[in-house]
Protein backbone atom coordinates (compact mmCIF):
# COMPACT_ATOMS: atom_id res chain seq x y z
CA UNK A 1 0.00 0.00 0.00
CA UNK A 2 1.24 2.66 -0.93
CA UNK A 3 2.08 5.79 1.40
CA UNK A 4 2.10 9.83 1.26
CA UNK A 5 2.71 11.21 5.01
CA UNK A 6 6.57 9.82 4.57
CA UNK A 7 9.60 12.01 3.43
CA UNK A 8 11.28 9.82 0.56
CA UNK A 9 15.16 10.80 -0.55
CA UNK A 10 17.61 9.45 -3.39
CA UNK A 11 20.39 10.32 -5.40
CA UNK A 12 18.40 11.45 -8.75
CA UNK A 13 21.77 11.63 -11.06
CA UNK A 14 23.58 8.36 -13.05
CA UNK A 15 26.04 6.57 -10.58
CA UNK A 16 29.66 7.44 -11.91
CA UNK A 17 31.93 10.70 -12.06
CA UNK A 18 30.48 13.85 -13.27
CA UNK A 19 30.25 17.46 -12.43
CA UNK A 20 27.24 17.53 -10.72
CA UNK A 21 25.10 15.14 -8.74
CA UNK A 22 21.68 15.63 -7.19
CA UNK A 23 20.10 14.61 -4.14
CA UNK A 24 16.50 14.81 -4.26
CA UNK A 25 14.07 14.65 -1.27
CA UNK A 26 10.27 15.22 -1.08
CA UNK A 27 7.79 14.90 1.11
CA UNK A 28 6.78 17.22 4.76
CA UNK A 29 9.97 16.77 6.68
CA UNK A 30 12.32 17.34 3.39
CA UNK A 31 13.04 20.96 4.33
CA UNK A 32 13.52 20.36 8.23
CA UNK A 33 15.77 17.17 7.14
CA UNK A 34 17.93 19.58 4.79
CA UNK A 35 17.82 22.28 7.63
CA UNK A 36 20.25 19.85 10.06
CA UNK A 37 22.45 18.74 6.71
CA UNK A 38 22.97 21.32 5.23
CA UNK A 39 24.86 25.09 6.37
CA UNK A 40 24.77 28.63 4.74
CA UNK A 41 28.27 29.99 4.91
CA UNK A 42 27.26 32.55 7.15
CA UNK A 43 25.89 29.40 9.47
CA UNK A 44 22.45 28.03 9.76
CA UNK A 45 19.87 28.16 7.41
CA UNK A 46 16.99 30.68 8.30
CA UNK A 47 13.95 31.63 6.30
CA UNK A 48 14.16 29.89 3.03
CA UNK A 49 12.12 31.14 0.00
CA UNK A 50 10.48 28.75 -2.82
CA UNK A 51 12.35 28.17 -6.01
CA UNK A 52 15.91 29.93 -4.68
CA UNK A 53 19.21 28.15 -5.39
CA UNK A 54 21.49 28.33 -1.69
CA UNK A 55 24.93 28.08 -1.62
CA UNK A 56 26.20 26.25 1.27
CA UNK A 57 28.02 23.02 2.79
CA UNK A 58 26.65 19.54 2.96
CA UNK A 59 27.69 18.45 7.18
CA UNK A 60 27.20 15.99 9.72
CA UNK A 61 25.27 17.21 12.25
CA UNK A 62 26.22 14.73 14.67
CA UNK A 63 29.74 15.56 14.38
CA UNK A 64 29.77 18.62 12.55
CA UNK A 65 32.12 17.67 9.83
CA UNK A 66 31.94 19.08 6.45
CA UNK A 67 31.19 16.67 3.27
CA UNK A 68 31.17 18.57 0.37
CA UNK A 69 30.41 22.54 -1.23
CA UNK A 70 26.20 22.35 -2.61
CA UNK A 71 23.91 24.22 -4.36
CA UNK A 72 20.31 23.62 -2.64
CA UNK A 73 16.71 24.33 -3.64
CA UNK A 74 13.49 24.15 -2.36
CA UNK A 75 10.30 23.74 -3.74
CA UNK A 76 7.21 24.72 -1.56
CA UNK A 77 4.07 22.40 -2.17
CA UNK A 78 2.31 22.01 -4.50
CA UNK A 79 4.45 23.55 -6.86
CA UNK A 80 7.06 20.90 -7.32
CA UNK A 81 7.30 17.45 -9.13
CA UNK A 82 5.52 15.86 -6.85
CA UNK A 83 3.09 18.72 -5.66
CA UNK A 84 4.87 17.68 -2.40
CA UNK A 85 7.66 19.74 -0.67
CA UNK A 86 10.66 18.68 -2.60
CA UNK A 87 14.86 19.83 -1.91
CA UNK A 88 17.24 19.24 -3.98
CA UNK A 89 21.01 18.73 -3.34
CA UNK A 90 23.67 20.12 -6.13
CA UNK A 91 26.51 18.38 -4.74
CA UNK A 92 30.15 16.93 -6.81
CA UNK A 93 29.34 14.44 -9.16
CA UNK A 94 31.25 11.39 -7.76
CA UNK A 95 30.19 8.78 -5.93
CA UNK A 96 31.50 9.48 -2.47
CA UNK A 97 29.63 12.99 -1.95
CA UNK A 98 26.20 11.88 -2.67
CA UNK A 99 26.49 8.80 -1.25
CA UNK A 100 27.38 10.79 2.24
CA UNK A 101 24.64 12.98 1.62
CA UNK A 102 22.18 10.70 1.01
CA UNK A 103 23.10 8.52 4.23
CA UNK A 104 22.47 12.06 6.31
CA UNK A 105 19.51 12.59 5.24
CA UNK A 106 18.57 8.83 5.41
CA UNK A 107 19.81 9.12 9.17
CA UNK A 108 17.97 12.01 9.75
CA UNK A 109 14.96 10.54 9.21
CA UNK A 110 14.21 10.26 5.54
CA UNK A 111 13.21 6.77 4.00
CA UNK A 112 15.23 5.92 0.76
CA UNK A 113 12.79 6.28 -2.28
CA UNK A 114 11.88 3.32 -4.13
CA UNK A 115 12.35 2.96 -8.16
CA UNK A 116 10.27 5.69 -9.60
CA UNK A 117 8.33 6.67 -6.30
CA UNK A 118 8.89 10.47 -7.04
CA UNK A 119 6.62 10.25 -10.54
CA UNK A 120 4.60 8.23 -8.56
CA UNK A 121 3.84 10.34 -6.17
CA UNK A 122 3.65 13.15 -9.11
CA UNK A 123 0.16 10.26 -10.29
CA UNK A 124 -1.27 10.12 -6.49
CA UNK A 125 -0.89 13.58 -6.20
CA UNK A 126 -2.71 14.70 -9.28
CA UNK A 127 -0.27 16.42 -10.93
CA UNK A 128 0.54 13.57 -13.55
CA UNK A 129 -2.24 10.62 -15.08
CA UNK A 130 -0.91 7.62 -15.52
CA UNK A 131 -0.12 8.21 -19.38
CA UNK A 132 1.45 11.14 -18.39
CA UNK A 133 3.83 9.45 -15.88
CA UNK A 134 4.76 6.88 -18.71
CA UNK A 135 5.94 9.57 -20.82
CA UNK A 136 8.56 10.47 -18.53
CA UNK A 137 10.05 7.52 -18.71
CA UNK A 138 9.86 7.54 -22.77
CA UNK A 139 11.68 10.82 -22.65
CA UNK A 140 14.52 9.48 -20.29
CA UNK A 141 14.84 6.79 -22.98
CA UNK A 142 14.32 8.88 -25.93
CA UNK A 143 16.98 7.57 -28.70
CA UNK A 144 16.08 10.27 -31.43
CA UNK A 145 15.10 13.59 -31.53
CA UNK A 146 11.54 12.40 -32.80
CA UNK A 147 11.15 9.80 -30.15
CA UNK A 148 11.37 12.94 -27.64
CA UNK A 149 8.94 14.96 -29.57
CA UNK A 150 6.47 12.18 -29.31
CA UNK A 151 6.97 11.36 -25.72
CA UNK A 152 6.91 14.89 -25.15
CA UNK A 153 3.70 15.36 -26.61
CA UNK A 154 2.16 13.18 -24.77
CA UNK A 155 3.92 14.68 -21.29
CA UNK A 156 1.78 17.80 -21.99
CA UNK A 157 -1.05 15.51 -22.28
CA UNK A 158 -2.26 14.92 -25.71
CA UNK A 159 -3.31 11.73 -25.39
CA UNK A 160 -4.98 12.18 -22.40
CA UNK A 161 -7.06 14.81 -23.51
CA UNK A 162 -7.91 12.62 -26.48
CA UNK A 163 -8.94 9.52 -23.77
CA UNK A 164 -10.58 12.03 -21.42
CA UNK A 165 -12.55 13.31 -24.20
CA UNK A 166 -13.70 9.57 -25.99
CA UNK A 167 -14.36 8.15 -22.16
CA UNK A 168 -16.81 11.01 -20.95
CA UNK A 169 -18.34 10.11 -24.31
CA UNK A 170 -18.53 6.38 -23.36
CA UNK A 171 -19.74 7.02 -19.89
CA UNK A 172 -22.43 9.27 -20.96
CA UNK A 173 -23.79 6.96 -23.60
CA UNK A 174 -23.82 4.34 -20.64
CA UNK A 175 -25.71 6.58 -17.95
CA UNK A 176 -28.26 6.42 -21.09
CA UNK A 177 -28.48 3.08 -21.48
CA UNK A 178 -28.80 2.36 -18.02
CA UNK A 179 -31.89 4.83 -17.74
CA UNK A 180 -33.36 3.53 -20.55
CA UNK A 181 -32.97 0.13 -18.58
CA UNK A 182 -34.64 1.20 -15.52
CA UNK A 183 -37.33 3.66 -16.95
CA UNK A 184 -37.71 2.32 -20.26
CA UNK A 185 -41.05 4.16 -20.52
CA UNK A 186 -39.77 7.49 -19.81
CA UNK A 187 -36.32 7.33 -21.70
CA UNK A 188 -36.41 6.52 -25.22
CA UNK A 189 -33.72 4.48 -26.68
CA UNK A 190 -30.06 6.03 -27.76
CA UNK A 191 -28.70 5.60 -31.50
CA UNK A 192 -25.71 3.27 -30.42
CA UNK A 193 -24.51 2.44 -33.36
CA UNK A 194 -24.36 5.94 -34.75
CA UNK A 195 -22.86 7.10 -31.41
CA UNK A 196 -20.38 4.03 -30.84
CA UNK A 197 -19.71 4.25 -34.64
CA UNK A 198 -17.70 7.57 -34.32
CA UNK A 199 -16.05 7.02 -31.49
CA UNK A 200 -14.32 3.84 -32.66
CA UNK A 201 -13.64 5.35 -35.67
CA UNK A 202 -11.58 7.30 -33.29
CA UNK A 203 -10.56 4.79 -31.44
CA UNK A 204 -8.77 3.27 -34.82
CA UNK A 205 -7.39 6.32 -35.46
CA UNK A 206 -5.59 6.20 -32.11
CA UNK A 207 -4.21 2.60 -32.90
CA UNK A 208 -2.85 3.34 -35.97
CA UNK A 209 -0.98 6.41 -34.39
CA UNK A 210 0.35 4.03 -31.54
CA UNK A 211 1.44 1.73 -34.18
CA UNK A 212 3.15 4.78 -35.21
CA UNK A 213 4.37 6.52 -32.58
CA UNK A 214 6.19 2.67 -31.52
CA UNK A 215 8.03 2.89 -34.64
CA UNK A 216 10.01 6.07 -33.10
CA UNK A 217 10.02 4.87 -29.72
CA UNK A 218 11.16 1.01 -30.29
CA UNK A 219 12.52 1.24 -34.21
CA UNK A 220 12.79 -1.48 -36.53
CA UNK A 221 14.67 -4.71 -37.02
CA UNK A 222 16.63 -4.40 -40.75
CA UNK A 223 17.93 -7.07 -42.13
CA UNK A 224 20.48 -6.73 -45.34
CA UNK A 225 20.65 -9.71 -46.89
CA UNK A 226 21.68 -10.85 -50.33
CA UNK A 227 24.08 -13.38 -52.05
CA UNK A 228 27.95 -13.41 -51.20
CA UNK A 229 29.57 -10.13 -52.47
CA UNK A 230 26.82 -7.64 -54.04
CA UNK A 231 27.86 -4.86 -51.43
CA UNK A 232 25.59 -5.83 -47.98
CA UNK A 233 28.57 -4.62 -45.51
CA UNK A 234 29.08 -1.70 -47.69
CA UNK A 235 25.82 -0.84 -47.25
CA UNK A 236 25.99 -0.91 -43.94
CA UNK A 237 29.05 1.54 -43.38
CA UNK A 238 27.48 3.59 -46.18
CA UNK A 239 24.10 4.09 -43.80
CA UNK A 240 26.37 3.89 -40.59
CA UNK A 241 28.89 6.91 -41.65
CA UNK A 242 31.72 4.33 -40.79
CA UNK A 243 33.48 1.64 -41.25
CA UNK A 244 31.81 -0.98 -38.91
CA UNK A 245 31.91 -4.15 -41.25
CA UNK A 246 35.16 -5.53 -42.69
CA UNK A 247 34.93 -5.21 -46.47
CA UNK A 248 36.75 -7.33 -49.34
CA UNK A 249 36.47 -8.47 -52.91
CA UNK A 250 36.39 -12.16 -51.27
CA UNK A 251 33.13 -13.65 -50.95
CA UNK A 252 31.88 -15.13 -47.90
CA UNK A 253 34.15 -12.97 -45.95
CA UNK A 254 30.82 -11.81 -43.54
CA UNK A 255 30.17 -15.33 -41.50
CA UNK A 256 27.79 -14.07 -38.68
CA UNK A 257 25.63 -11.28 -38.34
CA UNK A 258 26.45 -7.77 -37.04
CA UNK A 259 24.14 -5.33 -36.08
CA UNK A 260 24.71 -1.62 -35.57
CA UNK A 261 22.00 1.37 -34.86
CA UNK A 262 21.16 4.58 -37.04
CA UNK A 263 18.56 6.95 -36.87
CA UNK A 264 16.92 7.65 -40.39
CA UNK A 265 14.37 10.34 -40.31
CA UNK A 266 14.01 10.14 -36.81
CA UNK A 267 13.24 6.11 -36.58
CA UNK A 268 15.53 4.02 -34.74
CA UNK A 269 16.79 1.06 -37.57
CA UNK A 270 18.89 -1.42 -35.93
CA UNK A 271 20.52 -2.74 -39.23
CA UNK A 272 21.62 -6.49 -39.07
CA UNK A 273 24.17 -7.07 -41.52
CA UNK A 274 24.13 -10.64 -42.60
CA UNK A 275 26.13 -13.91 -43.93
CA UNK A 276 25.11 -14.30 -47.99
CA UNK A 277 22.99 -16.52 -48.57
CA UNK A 278 24.32 -19.69 -50.57
CA UNK A 279 24.76 -23.18 -50.54
CA UNK A 280 27.95 -23.57 -49.17
CA UNK A 281 30.36 -26.48 -48.59
CA UNK A 282 32.45 -24.67 -45.26
CA UNK A 283 30.51 -25.77 -42.45
CA UNK A 284 31.48 -21.93 -40.46
CA UNK A 285 29.42 -20.21 -43.88
CA UNK A 286 26.90 -22.87 -43.82
CA UNK A 287 26.25 -22.01 -39.92
CA UNK A 288 26.69 -18.16 -40.62
CA UNK A 289 23.79 -18.65 -43.75
CA UNK A 290 21.41 -20.16 -40.80
CA UNK A 291 22.14 -17.13 -38.55
CA UNK A 292 21.08 -14.81 -41.52
CA UNK A 293 18.17 -16.86 -42.07
CA UNK A 294 17.28 -16.51 -37.76
CA UNK A 295 17.98 -12.33 -38.56
CA UNK A 296 15.01 -12.68 -42.05
CA UNK A 297 12.68 -14.46 -39.65
CA UNK A 298 12.70 -11.71 -36.98
CA UNK A 299 13.12 -8.48 -39.03
CA UNK A 300 10.50 -5.78 -39.33
CA UNK A 301 12.20 -4.46 -42.75
CA UNK A 302 14.35 -6.43 -45.06
CA UNK A 303 16.56 -4.86 -47.67
CA UNK A 304 17.62 -6.88 -50.28
CA UNK A 305 20.60 -6.41 -52.09
CA UNK A 306 21.77 -7.13 -55.73
CA UNK A 307 24.58 -6.36 -57.79
CA UNK A 308 23.10 -4.11 -60.50
CA UNK A 309 25.93 -4.41 -62.39
CA UNK A 310 25.04 -7.48 -63.88
CA UNK A 311 22.28 -9.27 -64.66
CA UNK A 312 20.09 -11.57 -61.76
CA UNK A 313 21.62 -14.69 -60.81
CA UNK A 314 19.48 -17.84 -59.70
CA UNK A 315 20.88 -17.20 -56.14
CA UNK A 316 18.78 -13.56 -56.31
CA UNK A 317 15.60 -15.50 -57.18
CA UNK A 318 16.42 -17.56 -54.48
CA UNK A 319 16.61 -14.96 -51.65
CA UNK A 320 13.65 -13.47 -52.90
CA UNK A 321 12.03 -16.50 -52.33
CA UNK A 322 12.81 -16.56 -49.06
CA UNK A 323 11.21 -12.94 -47.63
CA UNK A 324 7.46 -14.13 -46.92
CA UNK A 325 5.37 -11.17 -46.75
CA UNK A 326 8.32 -8.80 -45.14
CA UNK A 327 8.39 -5.64 -45.81
CA UNK A 328 10.99 -5.37 -48.06
CA UNK A 329 13.21 -2.44 -49.89
CA UNK A 330 15.56 -3.39 -53.59
CA UNK A 331 18.48 -2.21 -53.50
CA UNK A 332 20.58 -2.49 -56.80
CA UNK A 333 23.87 -1.70 -55.53
CA UNK A 334 27.21 -1.18 -57.23
CA UNK A 335 25.81 2.03 -59.91
CA UNK A 336 29.33 2.74 -60.35
CA UNK A 337 30.15 -0.23 -62.63
CA UNK A 338 27.20 0.31 -64.50
CA UNK A 339 23.67 -0.72 -64.55
CA UNK A 340 21.94 -4.19 -66.14
CA UNK A 341 18.25 -5.20 -66.89
CA UNK A 342 16.13 -7.99 -65.59
CA UNK A 343 15.72 -6.63 -61.92
CA UNK A 344 12.26 -6.12 -63.09
CA UNK A 345 10.84 -9.30 -62.49
CA UNK A 346 12.07 -10.00 -59.02
CA UNK A 347 10.00 -8.56 -56.48
CA UNK A 348 8.15 -6.16 -58.94
CA UNK A 349 5.71 -5.28 -55.94
CA UNK A 350 8.41 -3.54 -53.58
CA UNK A 351 9.89 -0.02 -53.75
CA UNK A 352 13.20 -0.81 -55.84
CA UNK A 353 16.68 1.92 -54.92
CA UNK A 354 19.69 1.98 -57.03
CA UNK A 355 22.87 3.25 -55.59
CA UNK A 356 26.46 2.93 -54.93
CA UNK A 357 27.75 2.07 -51.20
CA UNK A 358 31.09 3.03 -52.44
CA UNK A 359 30.63 6.76 -53.55
CA UNK A 360 27.39 7.55 -51.90
CA UNK A 361 25.17 8.08 -55.06
CA UNK A 362 21.25 7.16 -54.40
CA UNK A 363 22.22 6.99 -50.21
CA UNK A 364 19.33 10.04 -49.47
CA UNK A 365 16.76 8.36 -51.79
CA UNK A 366 17.22 4.95 -50.10
CA UNK A 367 17.26 6.47 -46.90
CA UNK A 368 14.02 8.37 -47.89
CA UNK A 369 12.43 5.14 -49.26
CA UNK A 370 13.37 3.44 -46.04
CA UNK A 371 11.75 5.98 -44.22
CA UNK A 372 8.63 5.54 -46.05
CA UNK A 373 8.81 2.13 -46.00
CA UNK A 374 8.80 2.04 -41.92
CA UNK A 375 5.81 3.85 -41.94
CA UNK A 376 3.96 2.11 -44.65
CA UNK A 377 3.56 5.29 -46.66
CA UNK A 378 1.19 6.40 -43.71
CA UNK A 379 3.03 9.60 -42.29
CA UNK A 380 1.00 13.35 -42.66
CA UNK A 381 3.56 15.06 -41.34
CA UNK A 382 2.49 14.91 -37.89
CA UNK A 383 4.36 13.44 -34.58
CA UNK A 384 2.45 10.37 -33.45
CA UNK A 385 -0.48 11.12 -30.47
CA UNK A 386 0.50 7.40 -28.68
CA UNK A 387 3.50 4.99 -28.48
CA UNK A 388 3.40 3.03 -25.62
CA UNK A 389 2.84 -0.60 -26.68
CA UNK A 390 0.53 -0.48 -22.96
CA UNK A 391 -1.47 2.19 -24.79
CA UNK A 392 -2.20 0.53 -28.33
CA UNK A 393 -2.99 -2.66 -26.47
CA UNK A 394 -6.06 -0.93 -24.12
CA UNK A 395 -7.37 1.27 -27.28
CA UNK A 396 -7.92 -2.12 -29.26
CA UNK A 397 -9.73 -3.87 -26.86
CA UNK A 398 -11.84 -0.35 -26.11
CA UNK A 399 -12.12 -0.71 -29.68
CA UNK A 400 -13.14 -4.58 -29.77
CA UNK A 401 -15.55 -3.99 -27.26
CA UNK A 402 -17.52 -1.60 -29.65
CA UNK A 403 -17.18 -4.15 -32.21
CA UNK A 404 -19.05 -6.82 -30.15
CA UNK A 405 -21.77 -4.29 -29.08
CA UNK A 406 -22.67 -3.25 -32.82
CA UNK A 407 -22.69 -6.84 -33.28
CA UNK A 408 -24.41 -7.89 -30.59
CA UNK A 409 -27.06 -4.66 -31.87
CA UNK A 410 -27.62 -6.55 -34.98
CA UNK A 411 -28.39 -9.86 -33.66
CA UNK A 412 -31.04 -7.71 -31.39
CA UNK A 413 -29.17 -8.74 -27.79
CA UNK A 414 -30.81 -6.62 -24.55
CA UNK A 415 -29.66 -3.41 -23.60
CA UNK A 416 -28.66 -4.64 -20.19
CA UNK A 417 -26.36 -7.34 -21.92
CA UNK A 418 -25.00 -4.45 -24.03
CA UNK A 419 -24.02 -2.25 -21.60
CA UNK A 420 -21.35 -4.99 -20.22
CA UNK A 421 -19.52 -3.99 -23.56
CA UNK A 422 -19.56 -0.48 -22.84
CA UNK A 423 -18.88 -0.75 -19.10
CA UNK A 424 -15.39 -2.55 -20.57
CA UNK A 425 -14.81 -0.06 -23.31
CA UNK A 426 -14.63 2.36 -20.43
CA UNK A 427 -12.54 0.30 -17.85
CA UNK A 428 -9.60 0.10 -20.87
CA UNK A 429 -9.61 3.78 -21.27
CA UNK A 430 -9.21 4.09 -18.17
CA UNK A 431 -6.70 2.23 -17.46
CA UNK A 432 -4.26 4.51 -19.64
CA UNK A 433 -5.50 7.64 -17.88
CA UNK A 434 -4.94 5.54 -14.72
CA UNK A 435 -8.41 6.36 -13.44
CA UNK A 436 -9.11 2.35 -12.95
CA UNK A 437 -5.74 1.35 -12.19
CA UNK A 438 -4.77 -1.40 -9.85
CA UNK A 439 -2.25 -1.03 -7.25
CA UNK A 440 -0.47 -4.04 -9.11
CA UNK A 441 -0.48 -1.71 -12.30
CA UNK A 442 1.00 0.97 -10.89
CA UNK A 443 4.00 -1.32 -9.02
CA UNK A 444 4.70 -2.65 -12.86
CA UNK A 445 4.54 0.45 -14.33
CA UNK A 446 6.62 2.67 -11.95
CA UNK A 447 8.79 -0.40 -10.91
CA UNK A 448 10.50 0.50 -14.56
CA UNK A 449 11.91 3.55 -13.49
CA UNK A 450 15.08 4.80 -11.37
CA UNK A 451 15.39 5.53 -8.02
CA UNK A 452 15.68 8.75 -8.32
CA UNK A 453 12.89 9.62 -10.43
Amino acid sequence: MYTLDDTIAAIATPVGLGGIGIVRLSGPDALPIVRRVFRLPSGPLGQVRSHRLYHGWIHDPATGRAVDEALMSYMRAPRSYTCEDVVEMNVHGGPVPLRETLSLCLDQGARQAGGGEFTLRAFLNGRLDLSQAEAVLDVIQSRTSQALRVAEAQLAGGLSREIYALRRRLLELLAHVQATIDFPEDVSSPDLTAETGTIRARLEWLVREAERGALYRQGLHTAIVGRPNVGKSSLLNALLRKDRAIVTAVPGTTRDTLEESVSLGGIPLVLVDTAGLSQSPDPVERLGVERSKQALAQADLVLMVCDGSEAPRTEDCAVAQMLGSARVVLVLNKSDLGSAPGYEAILPAVPRVTISALTGAGLDALESVLVDAALGGASDGADPVASNPRHRDLLLRARNHLDDLEAALSRGVPLDLISIDLSEAVAALGQITGEEASEQLLETIFGRFCIGK
